[in-house]
């Protein structure tokens, strides 16, 4: 996979509209102006459905009043495979199913792990704050449940080929936030309500949560080159993400604040997160990880050395490559173990 470079001094500016004074900015990304106007310049290019290394890719529609749709990736494989639903990171704010990076990263790890991808394209902060990305992920669930147990034959190049028994739930960054508020809201459904559907696991890779108080990691972390998450950015995303009036205390960004649900009060799968080691997150994420196995959950935990965060997806490293390939493997043996 090539490396992702942008110039974050890259805007739209031609033939723009007056909307005031901008009053919120991540360079390069996206721009709020004072009447709500949002701006999100096309700093990463696309990716078109297609084969990819004997994956085939598609977009299909799941709710059109919301405009949710799915990119799905099915590797030839002859026996039924693993589901995975995929959430992509962004802050909540920005972000694709469709964006290059994540099409190569998605249809390599179809095609490795031997699994059927549905990589969602959910709403987005700040015109859709949180919980909308939840909301959009449990619909997916229960799409995918209607859908298995309909057969339409539209879904047939996909459904048929689908262990429903082997649910997964992932996401990168603010997409792995995502995975573990779906997990929470779906593995604590009675079983009858998602049948066919069988949650087996989470794969949380450098999940983004926050809290007030700040860890070592967010205030002294060294930052590779070209880091796709710095402290003053990762505020930014939550001012815009969470709902109005909200702090970073809140449970949706901090699991582990006072007034949150206890981890062993939550029913949660086998879960494995993904930690790197140059990433502001680091700490956050070892802390998290902690705290559920304190309390009894399953937890398999992964450092990557020398790499920020999204690596994987960016390769703005000199060891992406090759740590990328530590992950897919990684993942492989989680998904089918």
């Amino acid at each position: 996979m090539a490396a992702i470079s942008f110039n974050p001094r890259l805007n739209v500016q031609g033939g723009r509209k007056n909307h005031g004074v901008v009053v919120e900015e991540i360079e390069g990304l996206i721009r709020i102006y004072g009447d709500g106007h949002v701006e999100r310049p096309p700093i990463i290019p696309s990716a078109p459905c297609m084969v990819t290394n004997g994956v085939v890719s598609k977009d299909v529609a799941i709710e059109k009043f919301t405009n949710l749709w799915t990119r799905i990736y099915v590797p030839s494989y002859s026996s039924k495979m693993p589901l995975l639903v995929y959430f992509h990171g962004g802050g909540f704010c920005v972000g694709s199913a469709s964006w290059r990076c994540y099409h190569e990263f998605l249809a390599a790890l179809a095609s490795k792990a031997g699994c059927i991808i549905l990589s969602l394209n959910y709403r987005l902060a700040p015109e859709n704050r949180l919980p909308a990305a939840y909301d959009d992920g449990i619909n997916t669930l229960m799409w995918v449940k209607q859908e298995a147990r309909n057969g339409a034959n539209e879904h047939k190049w996909w459904l048929n080929q689908c262990r429903f028994s082997s649910l997964f739930l992932a996401g990168d960054s603010a997409g792995a936030n995502i995975a573990y508020n779906v997990a929470i809201r779906s593995y604590g459904i009675s079983g009858s309500s998602i049948k066919p559907l069988i949650l087996k696991g989470i794969i949380l890779i450098q999940p983004f949560f926050g809290g007030k108080e700040r860890t070592i990691s967010e205030m002294r972390a060294t930052q590779p080159p070209n880091s796709a998450l710095t402290l003053s950015v990762f505020d930014t995303y939550w001012r815009l993400s969470l709902p109005l009036g909200a702090n970073r205390d809140h449970p949706w960004c901090n699991p582990l604040a006072e007034g949150a649900t206890t981890l062993r009060e939550l029913k949660l799968p086998g879960a494995m997160v993904c930690i790197s080691e140059m990433d502001i997150l680091k700490d956050r994420n070892l802390e998290f990880c902690n705290a559920l196995a304190s309390a009894g959950k399953w937890v398999e935990t992964r450092m990557y050395k020398g790499v920020g965060h999204a690596f994987q997806i960016l390769h703005n490293s000199q060891f992406s490559q090759i740590r990328t390939q530590e992950m897919m493997s990684h993942l492989k043996a989680f998904i089918n173990q």
